[in-house]
């Protein structure tokens, strides 16, 4: 999503279009998005997997990760305005 726009479609796109250049219900639509979703889902979970296994982690170390705070810490109002 963070690539500019060059003004050329890569075959996936190309492949949608011609997909949608024809008329296609609401219902396929909606049965297509959904097996999209399934598919980017599958990539993402396997990716996680492909992780897991490389790293060697355990139900342990998930739970590490999840209790880790990893937001970014930022100025309180006051000490914003102060430094104004």
């Amino acid at each position: 999503m963070s690539e500019q726009l060059t003004g050329k479609l890569n075959p996936i796109q190309l492949e949608l279009l011609k997909l949608f250049s024809t008329n296609i219900s609401d219902s396929d639509l909606s049965i297509l998005k959904k097996i999209l979703l399934d598919f980017r889902m599958k990539r993402a979970v396997d990716a996680a997997n492909e992780a897991w296994e490389e790293k060697n982690w355990t139900e342990k170390d998930v739970q590490r990760i999840l209790d880790t705070h990893m937001r970014t810490p930022y100025k309180s109002q006051e000490e914003h305005l102060k430094n104004k």
